[in-house]
């Protein structure tokens, strides 16, 4: 018998009886769906968390100064004692831009904001479950930054002019805000030339970044909900010691080597009985949760794998039953001379037929399920890789020649005087 011969025989078995079939797939179908949903879906989650990063700005460096010494002010609060090393930070990244685009300080600013009749301290918002969407309005989060925040977060002005080194020298009480900000606070109005107030202080709105999301994301997030401030306007509105700066290395080939350099200079800069500084490159936490992701859809991966297991060995009792229902052919065809090899061919293409039908059906299933997933849960469309799907379809042909291979030897061991003799 040739593999053609065995192939119109395993599909005639099949087609002879749907329903056994159909159900002996059923666990198959279920773990390669199963799997490839939760692979696609974590890929996609991966995409979509990897999106946001990059909207933030990638190549980043966290410095942290801080101060073990505190000292009481004149209003009574406790502040950091010692001296302001912002100054020769800044000045020390300035002098190595082969390595660094640019530095800033990021200091959330705790003030209320007022244009008109629009206060922040009166937006109320919430989470809407049925919708997925964020309802209300969230206050704006005001930071005091340096002119090169856009540098280091990838903001792009989009009508008036960015922070200048200018504003920050000469303490303006100047302003850009996010698009969504300006949105929030003057709609679809021009809102350069403006005037908020910041605790009561006028602040001119001098430029507006574009967004960095759009359409769906940009509703469920406040990325770009935000208004930036010279850091030197805490001169004015107040707030402690700027201790946390952000630092954009040009590339990422350069980072480490970035962080390698602040580090050794603070090191040599700060007062080690007094404080000390921290610098970790952002690209930490991106690597770690790459892991923790890994080892999730691993978990999730293998809960979903029982199925196939089962399934497996539901295609290894059926095979047993079909061996037991035509032991009078395989005596008939053992007596004129067909040889074991002929006989374990036949039923491991029957099992690794039966196996491969149903990893097309649940990888059709699973492609569904990814793209209702992708679009249900982070609005956009996924689609399993070529990769995932051509393994799925490997792996349940396989699964059949494993779990078949049982049921095939022991027909192909049959006596032929014992199989003739069978009812």
């Amino acid at each position: 018998m040739n593999i053609r011969q065995a192939v119109k025989m395993a599909w005639k078995s099949i087609l002879g009886k749907k329903g056994r079939s159909m159900l002996t797939m059923l666990g198959v179908i279920i773990g390669i769906a199963a799997v490839m949903t939760i692979v696609s879906v974590m890929s996609g989650y991966a995409a979509k968390t990897m999106e946001q990063f990059s909207a933030m700005g990638s190549n980043k460096i966290t410095v942290n100064i801080y101060s073990y010494v505190y000292t009481e002010d004149e209003n009574g609060n406790w502040v950091p004692a010692g001296k302001d090393y912002f100054p020769d930070l800044y000045a020390y990244c300035k002098s190595i831009p082969q390595y660094i685009v640019g530095i800033t300080p990021e200091a959330y600013a705790s003030v209320n904001v007022v244009y008109g009749t629009k206060n922040s301290a009166n937006f109320e918002w919430g989470w809407d479950d049925a919708t997925n969407q964020m309802t209300g309005q969230y206050p704006p989060d005001v930071y005091y930054v340096s002119d090169q925040y856009s540098a280091c977060n990838n903001l792009t002005i989009t009508k008036g002019r960015d922070l200048g080194e200018l504003d920050v020298e000469r303490y303006n009480q100047v302003c850009v805000l996010g698009s969504q900000a300006a949105e929030v606070f003057f709609g679809s109005a021009d809102p350069t030339g403006k005037v908020l107030q910041l605790n009561g202080q006028n602040f001119e709105v001098v430029g507006v970044y574009a967004p960095r999301l759009t359409g769906s994301d940009a509703q469920n997030s406040t990325i770009d909900n935000f208004i930036l401030l010279p850091y030197t306007a805490r001169r004015l509105l107040g707030g402690d010691r700027i201790e946390n700066f952000t630092v954009k290395a040009r590339d990422g080939v350069s980072t480490t080597e970035v962080a390698t350099r602040i580090r050794g200079f603070l090191n040599g800069l700060i007062d080690q009985s007094t404080g000390d500084s921290y610098v970790s490159p952002d690209d930490r936490w991106q690597q770690s949760m790459n892991e923790q992701m890994g080892m999730i859809s691993l978990v999730l991966g293998g809960i979903a794998a029982i199925s196939l297991l089962v399934g497996g060995i539901g295609i290894m009792n059926i095979m047993l039953v079909t061996v037991t229902e035509r032991t009078r052919e395989i005596g008939i065809r053992r007596a004129i001379g067909a040889q074991r090899s002929s006989i374990v061919t036949q039923f491991l293409i029957e099992a690794a037929m039966l196996c491969g039908i149903g990893g097309i059906i649940g990888i059709s299933i699973g492609t569904l399920g990814c793209y209702v997933a992708g679009n249900l849960l982070f609005h956009m469309t996924i689609y399993p890789s070529a990769s995932v799907t051509a393994g799925a379809l490997g792996f349940s042909v396989l699964l059949g020649l494993i779990f078949g291979s049982y049921p095939a030897i022991k027909a192909s061991k049959l006596q032929p005087v014992e199989a003739l003799r069978a009812e």
